[in-house]
Formats: structure tokens, sequence, C-alpha cells
């Protein structure tokens, strides 16, 4: 097993160009998730967020056919639908949850079509599903730093009326609160959060950098600002270890990182100041 001195050797070799910028989008992709996260998991939306990664796929594998920017590609395929279950959730008779439950499962759907279209089609449905991080291109780089720009201001701007219509829909429409474009823009948020982090954990982890990290926070702490920071800050730990160890013992990296947040989770379950079991367990007393 490598020593994290060694590990920092190998970030700084010229011959292991794919290692620093493997590790440049596991943090952007943790600090940008655990944003988004905080108010996914607020809002009590997980299955969103699992439902919106099966939903960039279609432009994934577009984008991956025509040898374009993955990161485009699955944006503008989630971006689309999540406008989509926003606009056709206005409907009383439909429910959210449903909406989203036939929109997303059909766009996975056609990304498996589109997938099995291309060349060395087992091994590329491999990477979108379980992510490749140390084969993310340069030129996707950029593409990622100004998406996740653009996604902390879309949530950093409205963040109060976001928070409002989080906690209580009804008295923030009363409020004369846009509820509609709020939501909107907190999908599209989540849907470019997933796009960014598919390369570096894939389509069937980028569940846990939303939701993980959000909800270890949760139980370490009550103020919803320090949420704010501390989920991100969990998820860009975690992002890593996880890279160290997965490259250290040859490990595939996406689970390897879900690992790392899944046994955070459990010591903050455990150890939590307030919310730990054992700190209940002595309340109790």
């Amino acid at each position: 097993m490598l020593t994290p001195i060694d590990f920092l050797t190998d970030l700084f070799n010229p011959t292991l160009a794919f290692l620093p910028r493997a590790l440049l989008m596991a943090v952007l992709s943790a600090v940008v998730c655990g944003v988004v996260g905080t108010h996914v998991v607020l809002r009590g939306m997980a299955f969103i967020g699992d439902a919106v990664a099966h939903s960039v796929f279609p432009g994934l594998a577009v984008a991956f056919l025509l040898s374009g920017s993955l990161v485009l590609g699955g944006a503008v395929a989630g971006v689309t639908t999540a406008v989509l279950v926003a606009l056709l959730s206005q409907n009383r008779r439909l429910k959210e949850d449903s909406v989203i439950g036939v929109l997303f499962v059909g766009a996975f759907a056609l990304g498996v079509v589109v997938i099995s279209r291309a060349p060395g089609y087992a091994g590329s449905l491999q990477d979108f599903l379980f992510g490749s991080i140390t084969g993310v291109p340069a030129s996707d780089v950029p593409v990622a730093l100004a998406g996740g720009a653009v996604v902390l201001a879309m949530v950093a701007a409205p963040h109060p009326q976001i928070v409002a219509v989080s906690l209580d829909r009804e008295t923030a429409r009363a409020a004369g609160l846009p509820v509609l474009l709020l939501d909107v823009l907190l999908s599209v948020a989540v849907s470019l959060a997933v796009v960014i982090s598919v390369q570096t954990i894939g389509n069937v982890l980028v569940l846990a950098l939303l939701v993980t990290p959000a909800t270890t926070a949760r139980l370490l702490t009550d103020r919803l600002g320090t949420m704010m920071w501390l989920g991100p800050l969990v998820g860009a730990l975690a992002s890593v270890v996880g890279l160290y160890l997965s490259w250290s013992i040859d490990l595939p990296t996406g689970g390897t990182i879900v690992l790392v947040l899944t046994a955070g989770f459990v010591a903050a379950w455990l150890v939590a100041p307030r919310h730990g079991l054992l700190a209940r367990r002595r309340v109790g007393r």
C-alpha cells in the first residue's frame, strides 16, 4: 500500500497527469453535490437525485457517439428532463414522483438504446454506470469548473427563497414567492451537479455524493448555515481519501469514495455530539 507521501509524489509526477486531474474532478464533484445535496436532504428529495442520474444518460450517450463533451451532453438532457418534470407536475392529477418515474426511467432506457449503437458497447456502458475518473479528458475539466461555478451561483443567489419553499411550500406561495421557478431552478441545479459527478463516480453511485455528505452534516449540526459548508467539506475529504485508497490498493475509485462516505455517515450516526446513538443513550439514562 502506498504511503500518503508516495501518493503526493505521484500527484506531481508528469507522467501521471491524469491523477491530479482526477483529484480535482473528485473534489469539485463533492463540493458542488454537497451544496446542492443540502437542499435535496432538506426537502426529502433523495429520489429525484437518483432519477436525475438516469435522466442524463441519453445526453451522455449521444455526446459519446459524437465524440463531444460528456458534461455538455449530460447537461442538456438533464436540464430538459428537469424542466419537463416541473411543468408536467403542475397538473393536479399527476403527482411529482409519478412524473419523475415515467420521464427519468424513459430517458435512461433511451440512453441504453443509444449507447448500444456505439462500438465497444459493454465497456462504454460500464464507464457510464460506474465512472471512469482516471479517464476524464483534459478538455472536460474547464467545462466542469464552469458548470460547477454556475451551479453554486444558481443555489447561492436565491438561497433564502429555496429554503423557504423547502420548509413550507404553501406559506412560500402565499408570500408571493415564485414556487414553480424555484422548483425548476433547484431541479436544474441537481441535474448539473449530477452531470459534473457522473464521470467521477458513475450513474449508479452518484446519489451518494448528493445525499450522504449532507445527511452526515445534518447529524453533526442543527444550523443550516453550518450544514451548507460542512456537507461539501465531508464530501471533499471523502473524495481525497477514497482516491488515495483506490490508487494505492487498486480498487474502483467510485465505489471506494462511496464506501468512505458511508463509513463517515456511520461514524456520525454513532458519535455525533447531540444526535449520535451514544449521545442519545446518555441523555436517556
